[in-house]
């Protein structure tokens, strides 16, 4: 529980200091957004990286993508993903219906503008995950109605 929290204030301490008053004047809101990103990343890797250490390597990019939606996403949320849904030609789509990270902001539109800076940081994990499981990845995510948030991931073939 108090890791949760602990968390939780963190990733908004994060937020709060990468997008405050003289990051909005100078405009470096994408900078921001591409910081927070890569701090995700980085920490996405390091989780994979302790989480999979004594697990076999995965046959496929869907086992793969399993074990994110499953024991990646308990690790750091607490839940599993609620959907995992691909067209079998590298594009995945992640449903998480009550977002952790969204659901202290609000339950309606009232913030969905503001969604986007909440979710650079996630999508960096899932992109640090996947990069440390061999697969090169492009994640985007999208909310319609907070807190539920999809997690698009476009796998790069090389």
């Amino acid at each position: 529980m108090a890791d949760e929290v602990l968390f939780d204030y963190l990733h908004m301490e994060m937020i709060h200091e990468f997008f405050n008053e003289n990051y909005k004047k100078e405009g470096k809101s994408e900078e921001s957004m591409t910081t927070l990103e890569l701090l995700g990343f980085r920490v996405g890797q390091c989780v994979i990286e302790r989480l999979t250490k004594d697990s076999p390597r995965f046959k496929d990019e869907l086992d793969a993508m399993k074990f994110t939606c499953k024991d990646f996403w308990m690790s750091v949320y607490k839940k599993q993903i609620d959907n995992l849904r691909t067209n079998h030609q590298g594009v995945y789509v992640l449903q998480d219906n009550k977002f952790r990270l969204l659901t202290n902001l609000s339950s309606g539109k009232q913030y969905v503008e503001a969604a986007p800076r909440f979710l650079a940081f996630p999508c960096g994990l899932i992109r640090g995950a996947l990069s440390n499981l061999g697969i090169t990845s492009v994640v985007t995510a999208e909310v319609a109605i907070m807190p539920a948030c999809k997690f698009q991931i476009q796998i790069q073939r090389v």
